[in-house]
């Protein structure tokens, strides 16, 4: 019987999430990733301020303050290849760590506690990636509830306000 008979969808599915992982920069602590600065994000102002907070400082557990979407209460990260106003994370990366985006027209803003500016960058595709400290936000797919941090490893951060 082969291996994948015998573990069934279960081994497909983590072989396929580690292969993830890796191409969006998860990788064994001490190793660094090495990605290429692109030119195609660009930042750009957006008009006016959203009438609710996008982000909020939160207490997560041991975590301490930590950013947190305000739409949801899920962590946010950032990649620790990513420039400010560039979003180094494309292709399957975005699959796995997908991004913090608002509307057109829309300037995010910060709850009590958000000390940094928030700003956009436009990606690839045209749609408004939220920044802190100019860098480009993201969520982790991994994560299922408020206060999960399952993202916080080598590669990428938590966001401390």
């Amino acid at each position: 019987m082969t291996m994948w008979k015998r573990r069934g969808p279960a081994a497909l599915i983590a072989a396929i999430s580690a292969l993830t992982l890796v191409a969006c920069g998860g990788q064994p602590a001490g190793t660094a990733a090495t990605t290429s600065p692109s030119a195609s994000a660009t930042a750009t102002p957006a008009p006016s301020p959203s009438s609710s907070p996008v982000v909020l400082a939160q207490a997560v557990g041991s975590m301490g303050t930590i950013l947190v979407a305000a739409s949801n209460g899920h962590t946010v990260y950032r990649f620790n290849s990513d420039t400010p106003g560039v979003s180094n994370c494309k292709g399957g990366c975005i699959s796995a760590w997908p991004p913090l985006s608002v509307s057109a027209g829309t300037t995010p803003t910060g709850g009590t506690g958000v000390t940094g500016q928030l700003g956009t960058i436009t990606r690839d595709d045209g749609s408004l990636q939220v920044t802190y400290k100019g860098l480009p936000l993201y969520f982790f797919h991994s994560d299922s509830k408020p206060g999960d941090t399952n993202g916080n490893y080598t590669g990428w951060s938590l966001v401390k306000p």
